[in-house]
């Protein structure tokens, strides 16, 4: 490696912007990539965000999947400057996300907050606690715990929506315990 040339020693996420569409094509074409430059020791994990969502059409309802943010792919790897070139000239990539297209990685709380890694927490749960949902469409909302896996560290709740009381099952990391 050439002097002066920047690699940091730890994997963080990093955001890739992508043509219009072409999400799933940028990302099989940066997996050939690293296949081809045999890059697994420094590209660890591609992820296109996407939810499923249920939509009535015609009157009959019907999960689809949406991505969450279109043209975005990230990025779990060891950056360096070597691999800013491969990753930017890999067809449908047009860069990465930062100030002037240079990466920035995402903090510890982005990455939680996006859901691409589930962090595991140092708390448990038991029938009755009171949680606050920190991500997706029902953030903020305290919910009541009906059942805990402290092993697998997913749980049931009760939430009151609408006025009426629903079950859901959610992850540990993706509440904080009241």
């Amino acid at each position: 490696m050439e002097e002066g040339k920047f690699i940091s020693t730890e994997a963080k996420w990093y955001v890739l912007h992508t043509f219009h569409s072409y999400e799933q094509v940028a990302k099989e074409n940066l997996e050939q990539v690293i296949e081809n430059g045999n890059l697994q020791n420094r590209i660890f994990d591609i992820v296109i965000l996407t939810e499923t969502v249920v939509e009535e059409v015609d009157g009959k309802k019907k999960a689809v999947t949406r991505k969450k943010m279109p043209t975005y792919i990230f990025v779990k790897m060891i950056y360096g400057d070597d691999i800013w070139h491969t990753i930017t000239s890999t067809r449908g990539i047009t860069g990465f996300v930062g100030p002037k297209g240079r990466p920035l990685p995402l903090t510890d709380e982005e990455v939680r907050k996006l859901g691409l890694e589930k962090v595991p927490v140092d708390f448990e749960l038991a029938e009755g606690d009171k949680v606050e949902i920190l991500t997706g469409s029902l953030m903020g909302t305290v919910c009541t715990v009906l059942s805990a896996d402290n092993e697998n560290q997913k749980f049931k709740a009760s939430v009151n929506m609408f006025g009426r009381d629903n079950t859901i099952e959610l992850l540990f990391s993706d509440v904080k315990k009241l």
